[in-house]
């Protein structure tokens, strides 16, 4: 197994977000991989929660990335959470990414899971998103 990739797959994920227009039209610069102190967006994106298995094979050492990106809004109702969401997963879907190390085989959605928190005044939605990578060493 190989953890190699897993910077170059996260920068490069983080630069599309970034770079997209229909999800910084959402969420302006409001993408993190770690919270900003001070006063928290109304509505923002986070980077989370990753699980790493091995797949490499014979012919060359990769993993299967499962990583979770959160949407994160206390806007009333689902809407806002959903409408980030899909923009996250145009955007994600068959993109080309250019990693630093190694090089992506597969990009796909796994599924989105909505939540109520804080007492029901926060809304999240986690999406699950399947990236499979080859290291190359």
């Amino acid at each position: 197994m190989s953890y190699g990739v897993a910077v170059a797959l996260q920068a490069a994920i983080y630069q599309v977000l970034v770079s997209d227009p229909a999800v910084t039209g959402l969420v302006g610069v409001n993408v993190f991989d770690e919270l900003p102190g001070g006063t928290i967006p109304s509505t923002y994106v986070a980077i989370g929660t990753e699980v790493t298995l091995d797949r490499s094979d014979k012919t060359g050492t990769g993993a299967e990335h499962r990583l979770e990106i959160a949407v994160v809004s206390d806007v009333a109702g689902f809407a806002t959470c959903k409408a980030v969401g899909v923009a996250i997963s145009d955007a994600l879907h068959q993109a080309d990414l250019s990693l630093s190390r190694g090089h992506l085989v597969d990009l796909r959605f796994d599924r989105a899971v909505a939540s109520r928190e804080e007492a029901g005044t926060l809304r999240r939605l986690d999406l699950r998103f399947v990236a499979r990578v080859d290291d190359g060493i």
